[in-house]
């Protein structure tokens, strides 16, 4: 895998950690943004961070990094819900609700996480590839 993909999947990597920390340490935070038709928000909080722990483990290690890019493109598309949910709903977040400008460059940004995820997946795919054949 080039060097910019790895370093990128590595800081990645951490960010999803530190942000699937943050589920646990600042809970309430998230909580507002969970569809209401899935019930308790915290339980689905702590779900989703796990989740995005593993994956930035995933995405840490070599090993794992093909299977954490496939599963960061998965989480992602899914765990967008919530943010369409704060969006249509004009949801706040920390007492402020945010323009439609705001949540226009979310998803920008929530498209090109995904599209990160594809190329991590695929070029970790493509060295498993390229080693296997040597």
């Amino acid at each position: 895998m080039r060097l910019s993909l790895t370093t990128g999947a590595l800081l990645f990597g951490l960010m999803y950690v530190n942000v699937g920390v943050q589920h646990f340490t600042n809970t309430a935070w998230f909580n507002p943004i969970v569809p209401a038709i899935l019930g308790d928000p915290t339980i689905w909080v702590h779900i989703t961070g796990v989740m995005e722990i593993a994956i930035g483990v995933g995405l840490i290690l070599p090993r794992t990094r093909r299977y954490a890019g496939l599963g960061s493109f998965v989480f992602l598309i899914g765990i967008y819900w919530a943010n369409l949910n704060m969006w249509i709903n004009n949801i706040p977040l920390d007492g402020k609700t945010y323009a439609n400008h705001w949540h226009v460059l979310r998803l920008l940004a929530q498209l090109g996480m995904m599209g990160f995820s594809y190329a991590i997946w695929r070029g970790s795919m493509a060295e498993e590839h390229a080693t296997k054949a040597t």
